[in-house]
């Protein structure tokens, strides 16, 4: 067994991942993680962004993650409202790295949601862990398009 077939062993082994498996079950988007275990620079992928504006959509269309894999994705708002983003469930099923805004770098232990009071970025360094559906929406809100359905793998 090469070390990288055992590193991706160890890794998988500790999301509770089988090698081998399955087509459902995802891997992680790369096998040689180095000493940087799955935040390697190969495991890592960005999202489209999602963006809090009155009156339109969140996201072009829902997200699909990989269990084990590392993700940034930026959570932009326009100012045209006062908006917040919610989905405890899925700030559930991820290891949150970090939060970024205004180049200040919050590594929080738990997030239900995040406020914008006016326009700004806040950047979402996260490990997709837990399988299943998951949504990030705007909170009190009842349309489809204020709401971003999200699949880890």
């Amino acid at each position: 067994m090469t070390k990288g077939r055992i590193t991706t062993a160890l890794a998988a082994a500790a999301l509770g991942i089988t090698l081998g498996a399955s087509a459902a079950m995802a891997a992680p988007l790369c096998t040689d993680f180095g000493f940087a275990g799955l935040l390697a620079k190969c495991n890592k992928a960005e999202l489209p962004p999602i963006t809090l504006s009155a009156g339109k959509p969140l996201a072009e269309a829902p997200l699909a993650l990989q269990s084990g894999a590392y993700y940034e994705i930026e959570i932009i708002a326009d100012g045209t409202q006062e908006l917040a983003i919610t989905g405890p469930e899925f700030f559930r099923a991820i290891w949150m790295d970090e939060i970024v805004i205004n180049d200040i770098e919050v590594r929080p232990m738990a997030i239900d949601s995040l406020e914008f009071d006016d326009e700004g970025t806040a950047e979402f360094s996260f490990i997709a862990i837990k399988p299943g559906r998951y949504e990030l929406r705007i909170p009190g809100s009842t349309g489809e398009s204020q709401r971003v359905q999200i699949t880890i793998q």
